[in-house]
C-alpha cells in the first residue's frame, strides 16, 4: 500500500540573485542508497527513474515546491515558495538548482535565508516500503516523486544547499550583523562543511 513519504536534508544558503534578479540556490536534493534519519533507503534506480520523469516538470517550469510539507500529495499553489530549475547526478547525490519565487511563502523563505536560518529541503512522494532489518526500510519500486519542499527539520545526512553567486558583499553583511561566539562557530562549521562537500 502506498503512503506519503517525506525525506528531509539540510539546506544552507544565502540570498543570491542572477543577472535577471532571480534568487537561486544549489545543493543536494536527495541521496540514493544511504539510510536517512527516517531509516529509509532509496534505491538509485528508483530515484533515477523519478528524476527523469521530474525533468518534464522542470522544462515546463512546473517543478514547484512549498514552504513546509502539507499532509497532501497535491501541490497547493497558495503555499508555493520555489521552483526547481535543474537537477543532475553527482555520484549517489541528486543535486539541483532551486529558484526562490516572489510569492508570499517565497518571500518568507527569502527572509529566513537572509537571516542565516538553516532549513531543510525535503522530498515528498508516494510509495510503499519494505522492512530490511535493523530499523531500516527500503522504498519500493512503486515510489512516485511529487517534489521538494523547504522545512525546518532535516532527515538526510550531510546535505547542504549553497548560493550560486555572491550578490551581497560579505564585508557589508559582517558590518550589519553582530555575531556572538556561538554564531561565529556556526559560520566556521558551515564553511568547513561546504569545502568538504
Amino acid at each position: 500500500m502506498k503512503s506519503l513519504l517525506i525525506e528531509t536534508q539540510l539546506f544552507e544558503g544565502k540570498i543570491n540573485e542572477d543577472e535577471s534578479g532571480r534568487v537561486l540556490v544549489k545543493g543536494i536534493l536527495q541521496r540514493a542508497g544511504a539510510e536517512n534519519q527516517n531509516g529509509r533507503v532509496y534505491p538509485k534506480e528508483v530515484l533515477i527513474r523519478e528524476a527523469k520523469k521530474y525533468e518534464t516538470l522542470i522544462k515546463e517550469r512546473r517543478a514547484l515546491g512549498e514552504l513546509d510539507h502539507p499532509d497532501s500529495s497535491v501541490i497547493n499553489l497558495k503555499n508555493v515558495s520555489h521552483n526547481v530549475r535543474e537537477i543532475h547526478w553527482d555520484g549517489d547525490d541528486l543535486v539541483g538548482t532551486v529558484e526562490i519565487l516572489s510569492t508570499p511563502s517565497g518571500n518568507i523563505l527569502k527572509e529566513l535565508l537572509r537571516n542565516d536560518i538553516l532549513l531543510g529541503i525535503s522530498s515528498r512522494g508516494m510509495g510503499s516500503t519494505t522492512n530490511i532489518g535493523e530499523g531500516k526500510v527500503k522504498v519500493g519500486e512503486d515510489f512516485e516523486l511529487i517534489g521538494w519542499d523547504f522545512v525546518s527539520n532535516p532527515s538526510t545526512h550531510g546535505a547542504f544547499m549553497t548560493p550560486l553567486q555572491e550578490s551581497v558583499n560579505k564585508k557589508q553583511i559582517q558590518e550589519n550583523v553582530v555575531c556572538s561566539d556561538y554564531c561565529k562557530a556556526q559560520d566556521l562549521m558551515r564553511e568547513i562543511i561546504t569545502e568538504l562537500s
